[in-house]
């Protein structure tokens, strides 16, 4: 390969390197071009880039990329599968097991996520796990149920106080045809006050007799 292929090559990985958020590496040796083929196609299902690479490019393009940590899985002849964010790691990783079993040749040397290195058997352990979908239900799941019960707590006492006030207005309500109720009987049965007894004439004392008498007969005198 001539000098300016390799730059490209290298040029080329250090970009897909920079972007990629995992990479995983698989030792590919024994493996027909028709199995690399079919791997790759299942690859790129899952948002993955796969490429078999030379050791000592990729060394060059890890280092100008800042990805020391590939350097450790780069031995013997080496297959990588680019993920970038848009791709579901989890179904890489599941393809690549699955490919491992199937063919009995390829071997999962480990892999780069966010900078940390993993084993062959954490990325055999990534691929048993649920779906991208499911994870994020999970995950959802796991976050909503504690704003709920959050939110219960919040809404409860507004709740009961809303519940107190109705329970309130009802016995004032309540309270006030009682109340009505029993006031109209006591006014019914209420005994009318007895009238004042009439004070009686008093009896004529004698001069009042004397005068009357007086009155009288002068009255009788003016007549005849």
């Amino acid at each position: 390969m001539k000098r300016e292929d390799k730059e490209q090559v290298v040029e080329a990985l250090t970009e897909r390197l920079k972007t990629a958020e995992t990479v995983l590496v698989a030792d590919y040796r024994g493996l027909t071009m028709p199995q690399i083929d079919a791997l790759r196609s299942r690859l790129i299902e899952t948002g993955a880039r796969f490429s078999v690479v030379k050791n000592t490019l990729t060394r060059r393009a890890a280092e100008a990329a800042g990805n020391e940590a590939l350097l450790a899985l780069l031995e013997g002849p080496s297959a990588i599968a680019f993920i970038e964010a848009d791709g579901d790691m989890v179904a890489a990783a599941k393809a690549l097991a699955d490919a491992a079993k199937e063919t009995r040749v390829l071997a999962i040397r480990g892999g780069v996520l966010s900078g940390r290195t993993m084993s062959a058997d954490e990325v055999e352990s990534l691929a048993k796990l649920p779906a991208i979908d499911v994870l994020r239900g999970q995950v959802l799941g796991a976050i909503v149920a504690p704003l709920s019960a959050i939110a219960g707590l919040v809404n409860a006492p507004l709740q009961n106080l809303y519940g107190l006030i109705d329970a309130r207005i009802e016995q004032l309500q309540a309270g006030g045809d009682t109340s009505a109720a029993e006031a109209a009987p006591a006014a019914e049965e209420a005994p009318e006050a007895p009238e004042a007894p009439a004070e009686e004439a008093p009896e004529p004392t004698a001069e009042a007799e004397e005068t009357e008498t007086t009155t009288t007969e002068e009255t009788q005198e003016e007549t005849a």
